[in-house]
Formats: C-alpha cells, structure tokens, sequence
C-alpha cells in the first residue's frame, strides 16, 4: 500500500499537481558524498563482477566490527550476510526458519511485509494488537498469551514503524523473559536503530542474555542511516547455521547485491557521524514541530514517537462525518479524501494491521511538513 501511495503521488506530480508527500517512508537527505565517491571509484576500478553471494569479506567483517564496537554483540564474518536491502533478509530468515502451519507471532501495528513474508513461507502470521495507551509496546502478558506449542517465531521491530516506538532495556527483559523457557526464533528487526530521540542508546534483544542471542536474527539495513534506500543493501547477523542456510538460499534466489552498493557500504560504515547527526537532529526537530501541530487539531491525538520518522494518530473522531457529501468510512477513505481535495499524501494504517491509523512521515523537508498541516488542518475542520 505504501508503494501504492508512491505511484498515485508520482502520477499527480507529473500532471503538474502540487502534491506534498508526507507518506514516503525514506530520508530526504541525499546520500552522503564520501559514499557516492566511494561507489564512483568501485565502478572506475571495474568493481563491477560477481561477489560472494553473502557479500565480499572486507564488507561483512566491517559489519562484525561495527557490531562489536557499538552493539557490544560478538559475530563472525562466517555470522553475517550482506543482501539486497534488510528486507531480503528478513525473506531469507522467514524462509529457511518457517515450514508449513508454524506460527511467527507480529505485534500489530507491524510494517507492512510481515504477515506476507509469512504467508509467503506457508507459516499462519499471529497477529497480537498492542494499545496507544502502552505507546504500541507488545505486553508481555500478550506475547505469553499468544504462545502456543506451534510458535516458531517473534518479530520484533525497534525503533518501530509506524509508530516510532523504541523498547527500552526493561522492556525487551520483560519480553524475553516470557521466550526464556521457550525454543522460539526472534527476528529483529532494527533498521532505524540511529534514529532514536530519547537520547538512550540503542538496544538489541539480543544484548539481554547470550540465550537470547543464541535465537535471534538481527537485521539492519544501510537505507534509513546513510540515505541509501535506491541502493539496496542490508545485511543479517545471527547464528551460523542459520547464516548459512540463508546463504544457499540467496544463492539460489538472488546471488549477491549489488558489487557497487557494497563498496559504497563498506565506506558508510568507515565514516559519516558528522552526517548523520545532522540528519537526526533534523529530524528530531521535524518530529516536535510535526507532533505539536497534529495534537492542536481538534480531534487528534498523537503519542510523541521516540524514534524512525513517522507520526502514527488515530481517526476514529472523523468516522462518520463528511466532508460535502462524501463520508468518511476509515482510514482509506481519509486518505484518499486528504489527497484529492487537499493534495497531501498519507499511508492509511489498515495496511500495519491498524484500521482507524493514519502514518504520517516527517522525512521531508520543514516547508513541506508546515505546508502539509496546514492544509491538512484546513480540511479537517470542516468536516461535519
């Protein structure tokens, strides 16, 4: 549905409409120029055949050392595979983890490919509903509730999206140890794990004891920290023999990412921290300004997310009224309502698994979030 959004607002722009684009789910900083030189030399070079399939060694050795360094997580090189994007190694671990009729637990809202990379498995997508009032955050009695002797998986996702959520410390203790007498797989999902606001640092799931790191799967991804989404390329840490079951099957799916993106990753992660502190405290600023606005809008309410880009608040106020003659149904029809008469583009929740949400992205340029508001603001206060 994202992509679907993308392709309407594409098509309007083109006919020369002004669109304003808050339901891009990527940065709107450009890549930063240390790591376009770095892919320009690859390609002067002839960097330009095949790799390993799970990427060249210098690659994921520099992973396994940014790991150590800021993760305080110890993995081989043998432990990490490079791909196309952290979403195909989120395929590749669903894929070679999940048989028929197993069951992977989501905590709802979710990103949109979840329950599909699922389905796409043969494995049954359980998906447990978390509260606005808990800031999105899976409960621990929810997740136990949710276990049955056919769980095979958690997936996991902080800092979140849509929300923003980021799960601190205790709650990830709290989380495991509810997993601790159980043999589940966690597959977690950190690709915005820099873009946190709390001032806290990142932690990982698999941080909270050497049981837990023993079953997790843990995904990043180059796209959301360095700007680099068109770029594909992302990568999964774990257990060996799960790494290397994800290997034959990327070799037989896909072979390895892009020789050019890797060299333009190894670079990212030689450098850069002057960049992407500019680019959080932008957003951090994006973030307060968005929040602030959509909590003056009759109502809305909008939790102020910790982290990620999004901004994540409820329309259950506007069910039922009418703009003109045209009835606000859900979330869809809000969306599709706000494009039309006010040129704004937004992601309708029903596509994370929470109907009366709308995702808003503050990953685009402060004109572009002001201008945004306030038409948003102007339509909303004439609905009846």
């Amino acid at each position: 549905m994202t992509l679907a959004v993308i392709g309407k607002v594409g098509a309007l722009k083109a006919a020369g409409v002004k669109v304003i684009d808050l339901g891009a789910g990527e940065p709107d900083f450009p890549t930063p120029q240390y790591i376009k030189e770095a892919a320009i030399k690859a390609i002067e070079e002839n960097f330009t055949k095949y790799t390993p399939a799970n990427g060249i060694p210098q690659l994921r050795a520099k992973i396994a050392e940014k790991l150590k360094k800021e993760n305080n997580l110890t993995y081989s090189p043998n432990e990490v595979i490079v791909g196309a994007g952290g979403k195909q190694e989120i395929y590749n671990a669903v894929q070679v983890l999940i048989q028929e009729g197993d069951e992977v637990i989501i905590p709802a809202p979710y990103w949109v490919s979840y329950p599909d990379i699922v389905i796409l498995a043969g494995g049954k997508p359980v998906i447990v509903q978390t509260r606005e009032e808990d800031d999105f955050k899976l409960a621990p009695e929810a997740l136990s509730g949710a276990l049955t002797n056919r769980t095979k998986m958690l997936i996991l996702n902080s800092p979140h999206n849509p929300t923003g959520t980021v799960y601190s410390k205790k709650d990830l203790q709290e989380l495991a140890e509810v997993l601790s007498t159980r043999e589940i797989h966690i597959l977690s999902d950190e690709v915005y794990e820099y873009l946190i606001y709390t001032g806290e640092p990142h932690t990982s799931i698999a941080n909270i004891s050497p049981r837990m790191k023993d079953r997790t799967i843990l995904v990043n991804s180059f796209s959301k920290t360095y700007s680099m989404t068109g770029w594909r390329i992302g990568y999964a840490a774990g257990p060996r023999e799960i790494i290397d079951a994800m290997n034959l099957l990327q070799g037989q799916a896909t072979s390895n990412p892009n020789s050019i993106a890797q060299k333009a990753a190894l670079a990212a992660l030689s450098g850069g921290e002057k960049e992407l502190q500019e680019m959080v405290s932008s957003f951090r600023k994006r973030r307060d300004y968005t929040i602030e606005q959509l909590n003056r809008i009759p109502g809305i309410h909008c939790n102020l997310p910790e982290g990620a880009f999004y901004a994540f608040f409820s329309i259950s106020n506007f069910v039922g009224r009418k703009f003109g003659d045209v009835e606000i149904t859900g979330c869809l029809k809000f969306a599709e309502i706000l494009l039309d008469k006010a040129q704004v583009a937004v992601v309708p929740g029903i596509s994370f698994g929470a109907p009366n949400y709308i995702r808003l992205s503050y990953a685009t340029s402060m004109d572009e979030i002001k201008e945004g508001l306030s038409r948003l603001r102007e339509l909303l206060i004439t609905a009846r």
